[in-house]
């Protein structure tokens, strides 16, 4: 599923912010031809990623907003503290589908074993009905 898609020049820069959590991935396309790269073109990337509260850019904020130092710092504080509540619900959202997960297997492995051991009784009643008629043929019982 793509979520975000877009073409730039010979240089571009964008923000994200995801509201799903999980894994993402980054794919990158270069629109020239692979002849020109191995006739001695170049072709740099920079790929710098920010995660969480260090996306922000606090100076230019401040300037933006005409915070005072104590402003700015308490926006920080809060940003932080909204980075530590998304982290706690991403934990109890793993910690929930590792429970589930677990459940599971636990359930399985019981009937599992269920199903093991009605094979081994039955096994053992047609063994035992089997010998039976084995030694009454041969009249030994």
């Amino acid at each position: 599923q793509v979520v975000l898609s877009r073409q730039y020049g010979s240089e571009g820069r964008f923000t994200f912010t995801s509201h799903t959590p999980g894994e993402h991935q980054i794919c990158l396309h270069s629109n020239s031809t692979r002849m020109a790269l191995f006739a001695g073109g170049n072709l740099r990337v920079h790929l710098d990623i920010q995660v969480g509260e260090h996306t922000n850019n606090y100076p230019e904020i401040a300037a933006k907003d005409k915070l005072t130092e104590l402003q700015l710092r308490a926006r920080q504080l809060l940003d932080q503290v909204e980075q530590i509540q998304k982290e706690q619900n991403y934990q109890r959202y793993r910690e929930e589908r590792f429970r589930m997960t677990s459940e599971s297997t636990n359930q399985r492995v019981l009937w599992w074993s269920i199903a093991q051991t009605i094979i081994l009784i039955l096994t053992g009643i047609w063994q035992m009905r089997h010998l039976k008629s084995f030694f009454e043929a041969k009249k030994l019982v």
